[in-house]
């Protein structure tokens, strides 16, 4: 039997400890502040668990709680140490109910805003989005990160790994760096189920034994200045924009995306910033005679900066648009950026000119860090020889023969 009744404990006012027994105590702070205390002792060691404030915890409630804990203790289980454990495990369960509520769509989402700003253009995100929407998240998209496994990972390749290869490579790439994304988060544990070495390469057959690598269509260099014979007589400014990006050896978005203050016709060079590069690194085109009358050719636009004017204000042309003008001249075998492919073979096999002048035209990364950072200059000088000759080559009517020995000279 107790030693405090209710009665007694609504007239309780002084500051004190008060006993009810077996080391229940009811404490009231100088603050007025009252609440339950069972002091127990356990392998020597004495300690007080508070049982919650009066009178939200009544006497009654107080006694039961006091009773479930000295069974715990006639058992040697510590109270204190008990509920702290549960506290834990308790906060632990519902990190992992609210990770169960974010799913693999939602971390995409965020993967995709966060690394927006980094990547090159708005298409290689809006690539990122398609691609996940479509072979992803009709399988994973549901799902929090932490229970996707091995098995939903083939259920998104394995119908596109021999039909897609490149997409279905794609799609791996960016689901493993989502998840990664998620564990950095604590959203998921353990291994990731799309890592390909040592792990799905032990499930599904390499890309390159399911179909060759695709290079992109390019026109044999033998046949390159009829070609340019033909874009010559096409008035249209897309037509000018393919002739750019031929006598350049620039990618698409390089040529589509230059801007008039880039270009220094004094000094006869095209500077492209650094963000506009796949590298990161800034470019400079040595300007040809026959570029720079390409260029005198082209009208400016008051409210457009840009070289080659869309139908949107301020707005280059469409990266669709040179497509469009291959299409148009019946050669959709074709693809721009295949004429890179086209003048490195050029350059190769008919003149000279040293192989990193060449790599350093196509603005590639030449050799390692270690040669990179020796490596000072851009070989302007002497890239500027090898796009002279380029053009010459180039614009030389198809009845015309340059041979060899005609760049030997011009170069040497």
């Amino acid at each position: 039997m107790g030693k405090l009744n209710p009665k007694q404990l609504e007239n309780l006012g002084d500051p004190g400890t008060y006993e009810d027994g077996d080391g229940l105590r009811l404490v009231i702070k100088k603050t007025g502040r009252k609440y339950w205390v069972l002091r127990y002792q356990l392998n020597g060691k004495r300690r007080d668990m508070s049982l919650g404030v009066y009178p939200n915890v009544s006497l009654k409630a107080a006694r039961s709680k006091s009773a479930i804990h000295r069974e715990r203790i006639s058992a040697g289980i510590d109270p204190i140490d008990a509920a702290n454990a549960e506290r834990v495990a308790n906060q632990a369960a519902a990190i992992v109910e609210a990770a169960k509520q974010i799913t693999f769509d939602s971390v995409a989402a965020d993967y995709i805003s966060a690394h927006r700003p980094g990547w090159k253009n708005a298409k290689h995100a809006q690539q990122w989005e398609n691609t996940l929407a479509t072979y992803a998240s009709p399988f994973i998209g549901r799902l929090s990160p932490g229970e996707i496994t091995t098995e939903h990972m083939l259920k998104v390749l394995q119908p596109i790994w021999t039909t897609k290869p490149e997409t279905a490579s794609r799609v791996r790439n960016r689901i493993e760096l989502v998840l990664d994304a998620a564990k950095a988060r604590r959203l998921r544990e353990g291994e990731n189920p799309a890592r390909w070495r040592g792990h799905l390469d032990k499930l599904l057959p390499k890309r390159e034994k399911v179909q060759a690598v695709r290079h992109h269509p390019a026109l044999p260099w033998s046949e390159l200045p009829a070609f340019m014979t033909k874009l010559k007589k096409m008035d249209k400014v897309t037509f000018k924009a393919m002739q750019m990006t031929i006598l350049s050896a620039c990618r698409t978005s390089e040529v589509l995306g230059a801007m008039w203050n880039e270009i220094d016709l004094e000094a006869r060079v095209w500077t492209v910033p650094a963000e506009r590069m796949k590298m990161r690194k800034e470019h400079r085109v040595p300007l040809a005679d026959a570029l720079l009358k390409l260029l005198e050719q082209l009208p400016r636009v008051d409210d457009n900066p840009h070289l080659f004017p869309g139908m949107k204000t301020g707005k280059p042309l469409s990266n669709m648009a040179m497509l469009m003008g291959l299409r148009h001249i019946k050669r959709d075998d074709l693809t721009m950026h295949g004429f890179r492919s086209t003048f490195r073979d050029w350059a190769g096999e008919c003149t000279p000119h040293p192989r990193d002048v060449c790599e350093q035209a196509l603005a590639h990364s030449l050799g390692n860090a270690v040669e990179a950072a020796y490596r000072r200059g851009d070989l302007f000088e002497k890239r500027r020889a090898l796009m002279d000759d380029w053009a010459h080559y180039v614009t030389t009517a198809p009845t015309e023969k340059v041979i060899q020995g005609d760049f030997s000279k011009k170069s040497g």
